[in-house]
């Protein structure tokens, strides 16, 4: 054997992880379109039989003492090296999914009486997963050892003890598989006795590690037991609080051989009673609402062997009572009693208990009865409301209506003198009593009042200031001169128009509009009234003065 540093060990090592990792990411690549079918399996499928073969390195750790080495030059121990190029191969059968046996050969050459080779049988155990396979075995057997200063090649036994981790590729219908590493710890015991006529020999104790990769043939598959299914169903699924409901499960694939397991659990305070594939659901204090219960069957702690199942029930709200309300009579004198009747229904049976309010007057009573008192209430309806409630809380109103007669009306009030709009007098101080311009819009006002309201009269008020010279004859004035416009440019019956003078110390004309049965002195205190013959219309321009003086001059 040739010496080789131990690195060597960690070079095939590193080589040998990073030939996994890559095949690991190639499959990851290629098994994405596969992830519900395997998600779908209890176990991942394992194999009947595997073939291995690959490259092996081995490390012997020993020494070999040559009997008359001091007379060949070896006077000390001669060493065994690392062995760089190998092979090794090996057949698994497995019993079960976990369990084979294991035939195993090494071939480490390395020249001329300078290698190894052994020839092993044992167990082997594994762990089968969707991907990976670590596995561990132990071999015994024999080794066909060659000496490190010429010794011939010499059966001796061999023990080995291992494991490694198994990659499962997709190619070849997952017939292929490469084994990323495998680790084992051997030893080695030859006795190549004394050698003549050359004066070596000696006896070997090899502790070896041995590293190996290679390609993996599986043949044949251990189906796994079905999986155990197992659904559940809530009967009734729709209840009320306090009614009862059964959940039932219903399993398959269970193993006669073993006694199965069962437990119940719910959310949000859901109590299941029982263990047995039937529990009793405790709906008394459930609030309205969803809730899930969860069913657990059991025949060990294995994938495959449990299995777990949900149902939904819902607690519904119990419906609000109803209620119809009515009333006799249903007119009253005012003061008057009115018997208010409800009927109050509960979809469930609730208990029940009534109250009433009204709009106006007093109602008093209990139960589906009460009474309406209007004493103090006006005339007009009066809206009853009687309310139902049931020991949940829930509520329902329903009104009816008592009308409370009105009195016999009061006469109808006399009518009111309304005063209109004023006009003032002092713009021209040299005719103190001319009705201008200014007042026209006024006076259409008090015209068109008395054109809509054909059954009322005006009263026209003279006032004066007490400053002003002969002031009682200008209010007079004043007022005539008004109700000469109001007859002459907007054609109001003269009947219609009365003049009177005030009190009120200012330049102007007070116009009031009297409603037919009106009593103006009754509203309108302290005017006098002016005796139209005794005061002479001024015209208001001088034009019309000429043309009455024209009228008023003897024909010659």
């Amino acid at each position: 054997m040739h010496s080789r540093p131990l690195r060597s060990l960690s070079r095939i090592f590193v080589v040998g992880c990073a030939v996994g990792l890559g095949a690991s990411t190639l499959l990851a690549q290629n098994s994405t379109g596969n992830t519900s079918k395997a998600a779908a399996q209890a176990e991942p499928p394992a194999s009947k039989v595997d073939i291995f073969a690959g490259y092996s390195y081995a490390s012997p750790n020993a020494s070999v003492k040559i009997p008359g080495g001091a007379s060949i030059g070896y006077p000390g121990e001669v060493r065994y090296s690392s062995i760089d190029e190998g092979a090794m191969g090996s057949v698994n059968y497995y019993f079960n999914r976990y369990v084979g046996a294991q035939i195993e050969v090494g071939a480490h050459p390395d020249g001329k009486n300078d290698g190894a080779m052994t020839a092993q049988a044992g167990l082997v155990g594994r762990y089968p997963m969707e991907d990976m396979v670590p596995f561990v075995h132990f071999d015994v057997g024999g080794v066909r050892l060659g000496g490190p200063y010429k010794q011939p090649y010499t059966w001796g036994p061999a023990l080995t003890v291992g494991g490694g981790l198994d990659y499962n590729l997709p190619w070849f219908g997952g017939h292929l598989g490469l084994r990323l590493f495998q680790a084992d710890y051997e030893y080695w015991h030859v006795n190549f006795g004394p050698q003549p006529p050359f004066p070596t020999g000696g006896r070997a104790n090899v502790p070896v590690a041995r590293l190996s990769t290679g390609l993996i043939w599986h043949i044949g598959s251990i189906t796994p037991p079905p999986p155990v299914t197992y659904s559940c169903a809530i009967s009734p699924d729709s209840v009320y609080p306090g009614d009862p409901a059964t959940v039932t499960g219903t399993v398959t694939n269970l193993n006669p051989k073993k006694t199965a397991t069962y437990s119940w659990t719910g959310t949000n305070g859901v109590t299941v009673s029982g263990n047995a594939s039937t529990g009793s659901i405790d709906t008394a204090n459930l609030a309205p609402g969803a809730y899930t219960v969860t069913g657990h069957v059991s025949e060990g702690q294995k994938i495959g062997q449990f299995a777990d199942c949900t149902a939904t029930l819902t607690v519904k709200q119990f419906e609000p009572p109803t209620i119809s309300c009515s009333a006799n009579p249903t007119t009253v004198q005012p003061g008057g009693t009115a018997t208010i009747s409800a009927q109050g229904v509960s979809p469930q049976n609730r208990p029940l208990t009534y109250t009433y309010s009204a709009s106006a007057g007093q109602v008093s009573g209990s139960g589906n009865s009460a009474t309406l008192d209007t004493s103090g209430a006006p005339s007009g309806p009066i809206t009853v409301t009687c309310t139902v409630q049931d020991d949940k809380g829930q509520t329902a109103s329903g009104t009816t209506t008592v009308n409370v007669e009105a009195p016999p009306p009061p006469p109808p009030a006399a009518p009111k003198v309304k005063q209109l709009c004023s006009i003032t007098f002092d713009r021209d101080t040299r005719r103190p009593a001319r009705v201008d311009n200014e007042a026209k819009a006024c006076l259409d006002d008090v015209a068109l009042n008395l054109q809509q309201q054909a059954d009322a009269s005006a009263v026209l008020v003279g006032e004066a200031a007490s400053n002003e010279r002969h002031a009682d004859r200008l209010a007079a004035e004043r007022a005539v001169n008004t109700k000469d416009y109001l007859v002459k440019e907007k054609g109001i019956d003269a009947s219609r128009i009365t003049v009177r003078t005030g009190t009120q110390g200012n330049k102007e004309v007070e116009n009031y509009l009297v409603p037919s049965g009106a009593n103006f002195e009754n509203d309108v205190p302290g005017t006098t009234t002016v005796d139209e013959s005794a005061v002479k219309v001024q015209p208001r321009n001088r034009a019309a003065r000429r043309h009455r003086a024209r009228r008023a001059a003897p024909k010659k």
